[in-house]
Order: structure tokens, then sequence, then C-alpha cells
């Protein structure tokens, strides 16, 4: 679940992201794939780093953390 926009700048980093999880899960370096899609602000790029998905199985977090329950 990545956020819509950049929590500094504001610029729309969302419709990046299934591109930017393709090129990770097929291989290539995040450097490349963050500089190919033209993110180039840090604070952007931060936004993406610190997202985790498994690079094999393109599993988010959320993905790993609903099946427990609650309490």
């Amino acid at each position: 679940m990545i956020p819509v926009r950049c929590f500094s700048c504001g610029k729309p980093v969302a419709e990046h992201w299934d591109d930017y999880k393709e090129r990770v899960m097929k291989g290539e370096s995040k450097e490349k794939a963050l500089d190919e899609l033209g993110i180039a602000r840090y604070c952007c790029r931060r936004m993406f780093l610190a997202q985790y998905f498994d690079e094999k199985t393109g599993a988010e977090l959320i993905d790993e953390i609903l099946p427990f329950k609650r309490f």
C-alpha cells in the first residue's frame, strides 16, 4: 500500500508503483528502475524504497499481516 503522493513534496508517486515492482521482480536494480521511471527526488525515492515487498512473489507487507487476528 503505497501512498498516492510523496509525503514531503506532494508529487504523485503511486502511478509508478506497479512498474517499479515489476522491474525489481525481474531482477533490475532498484536504483536503475527508479532512474528510468523518472523518480529523481530523494524524498520520492524514499517512498519506494521504504515499501516492503517480497521480490520473488511480489507479496506486500499488508498481504503477510492480514491472515493474523487483531487480538
